[in-house]
Parts: C-alpha cells; sequence; structure tokens
C-alpha cells in the first residue's frame, strides 16, 4: 500500500544504556536484557541488518557484546570518539544502503539529535523502545525469504571475500580462480517465485527494463511451456550469494526472446553478469534460435546496456523478430543477437539448465580453475 513505511535495512544499536543495561566505562559488567536479546535475534531473522555505534573503546566493548554472545549479529561495527552522525553516515555507505532505510537507537536525546539534524532521513529512536521494535511496521516486511533470512551471513562472507581480494597480489580474473565459484542456472520453482519477485524489485543497475514482475505473473509463466523463468545463484568458498539473477525467455521458432535479465550489483566483481549472457548465446545457437533482448534505458541501467553492447546485442533488423509480438511496456527496444557457439569461462564451475527439452538433465558448462 502507498502509506506502508519504508522498510529498515539497518538498525543501529547504541551499546550504553540502550543495548545493555549500564554504562561500560565506569562498570566493568553489563547486562543484556532479554527482552532485548529478542529483538537483536528477531530483526536478524526477518533479515534486517544490524550494526553498533558507540563512543567506547572499540576492543573493550567487542569483547563485551562477545561474551555476552551477540556479536556475530553485528555488521561494520563503529565503536570510537568520532560524532554519531559520522558513524551512521560510514555504516550506510559501507552497506551501500540509503539513509531512508536506516534506523538509529540511541538513550541519549543529544545523540539523536545529531543524526537526526545531520541525516533527517534516518529513523531515529528512544532507547526505552527497543523491546517494542519487532511489533512496528517499519521492521515487519511482509514476506520473508530464504535470501533474506540469511543476508547478514552473506554481508558478512562479503566481507571476508572484500578482505581477501585486497590482499590478492596478482590479477583480479586469477583472484577469481582461487574463490571456487560455482553459478546455477536453474528453472525457478514455486519456492523461487518470491525472491525472484524480490530481485526485480531490488535491482535497477543490471535490469534491462526496469519492469517489475509481480508474484502472481511469475507464478502463471512457470505454467507456460513457452516461457523459461530462470533462477541464477552463485556460491564460492567464503559462503552463498543467493539468488542473484533472473531471466525470463519467451521461446519462438526462430528466436529467444529475453524479455527480462536481471543480475545483483553484489556479484559484477565475478563476471557473472557477462557469462550469463555467455551461456545464453552458446545454448542458442546449440538450438538453432537468434536472440531478441528487450532493453528500456532507464536513470540507472547504463551497466545493463554495456552487457547487452559487449555481447554482441544490436539495434538491427532480422525476420526472427516479426514472429515476437510488440513489447506490453512502451519505452522497449529490441536488441539482436546472431549467436555463435561460446568458449566456457575458466573462473566459475557453471550448471545450467538445458533449455532444448524441459526433461534434459542439467549441464556442467566450464570447471572453475581449468585452462581457457
Amino acid at each position: 500500500m502507498e502509506n506502508d513505511p519504508t522498510l529498515v535495512k539497518c538498525l543501529i544499536w547504541d551499546l550504553d544504556n540502550t543495548l545493555w543495561q549500564g554504562t561500560l566505562a565506569e562498570q566493568d559488567k553489563v547486562a543484556l536484557s532479554d527482552a532485548v536479546r529478542k529483538v537483536i535475534v528477531g530483526l536478524d531473522e526477518r533479515g534486517i541488518l544490524q550494526s553498533v555505534s558507540s563512543r567506547n573503546d572499540f576492543d573493550h566493548a567487542w569483547s563485551r557484546l562477545e561474551e555476552l554472545g551477540v556479536a556475530e549479529y553485528f555488521v561494520v561495527p563503529r565503536i570510537g570518539w568520532t560524532p554519531k552522525s559520522g558513524m551512521v553516515k560510514e555504516i550506510a555507505d559501507e552497506l551501500s544502503f540509503a539513509l531512508g532505510t536506516i534506523a538509529f537507537i540511541d538513550d541519549m536525546p543529544a545523540e539523536r539529535a545529531d543524526v537526526s539534524y545531520h541525516h533527517p532521513e534516518v529513523r531515529c529512536y528512544e532507547a526505552e523502545r527497543a523491546a517494542e521494535l519487532l511489533e512496528l511496521p517499519e521492521f515487519t516486511p511482509t514476506v520473508m525469504t530464504v535470501d533474506g533470512r540469511r543476508r547478514r551471513q552473506m554481508y558478512q562472507a562479503a566481507a571476508r571475500r572484500e578482505t581477501a581480494r585486497s590482499e590478492f597480489a596478482g590479477p583480479d580474473e586469477d583472484f577469481l580462480r582461487t574463490l571456487g565459484i560455482v553459478l546455477r542456472i536453474v528453472r525457478a520453482t514455486d519456492e523461487d517465485i518470491i525472491r525472484v519477485e524480490e530481485l526485480t524489485l531490488r535491482t535497477s543497475q543490471m535490469n534491462a527494463t526496469g519492469v517489475h514482475y509481480s508474484d502472481e505473473t511469475l507464478r502463471s509463466l512457470l505454467a507456460d511451456e513457452s516461457h523459461e523463468v530462470l533462477v541464477v545463484t552463485l556460491d564460492d568458498k567464503f559462503g552463498g550469494y543467493g539468488a542473484v539473477g533472473l531471466l525470463l525467455i519467451e521461446k519462438f521458432e526462430h528466436a529467444w526472446n529475453i524479455k527480462l535479465l536481471a543480475t545483483s550489483c553484489r556479484v559484477v566483481f565475478s563476471g557473472a553478469g557477462t557469462i550469463l549472457l555467455r551461456w545464453l548465446a552458446d545454448a542458442a545457437a546449440k538450438a538453432g534460435v537468434h536472440l531478441v533482448a528487450d532493453f528500456r534505458k532507464t536513470d540507472r541501467n547504463r551497466m545493463a546496456e554495456v552487457a547487452y553492447s559487449f555481447a554482441g546485442f544490436r539495434s538491427e533488423d532480422c525476420d526472427c523478430v516479426e514472429e515476437i509480438p510488440p513489447a506490453s511496456e512502451p519505452g522497449v527496444e529490441r536488441l539482436h543477437l546472431t549467436p555463435t557457439q561460446q568458449e566456457p569461462p575458466s573462473t566459475m564451475t557453471v550448471y545450467a539448465t538445458d533449455l532444448r527439452s524441459p526433461e534434459a538433465a542439467d549441464l556442467i558448462w566450464g570447471i572453475a580453475g581449468a585452462e581457457s
């Protein structure tokens, strides 16, 4: 509904007299109430990230969080002596979250005022309200997906991955080979639809049309033999990324129409979007059909436009386009590719559905670390 509040993506906790009872600098022992512990665990289960902004010595405060058994729930903490408004901005930037999706809870009116003054989009809460957060609509997603419940673990894996990347001395391609990346391209099931729909909502830079497909529409297409609804997942030695891509294809006699291509910005560095298009070109070439991609320029999807261009898609006439009905959305152009078989990647293993037959076994296309 239009009046529903924007969901909070990350709650930032103050520590002293907010998350725990007591002031760490004045008393070595602080206590965590059962009510606050319930909120920490509950928000985590809902896929809402949590962080810390606290005026304390980092090592001292973090060791207390570990002793209380909750340190693992917090990502990108900021514990030090700088203004809280700066800490909040740093956390939002590191997570790549808009400030309007950030919430801040603190017992001190001056700290809340500092954050509100510099970042009016951030929602601030008094410490006394901590126990009621799980009841508020802005902390209550309408639906919960598998990926949502694992969001914190995925961000923590991403941090470990980025650390390893910064410490690796060789080329990016060599680093990718060390990760043991596995890309899976499979037909979506009923259970996948919620997270696939979420992907169309959350992805803008690598969404080729900017079109959102509803849960109802996607479920109806699962039963349509002329359509393929494909979900893309990615895993490596640090953990899973969850659902990172969606392909919606309508099949015609001489062409496959890519009605939607969306991939998460979280996997841009891996080249997954490029490899996805290469796999599709290879599959189309083996099936003896052309590819026709729907593309609608938005103010944020330049990345998708470049990906199609590098893959060889062009605005050009071909008889195969005539058998494809006009796009239902305004402003959509058709990009054409006469595909050729592609060399498989050497940086990841790709398990992919054989699009030539619903009954065919999945294919392995490319082996991580293999010579190209």
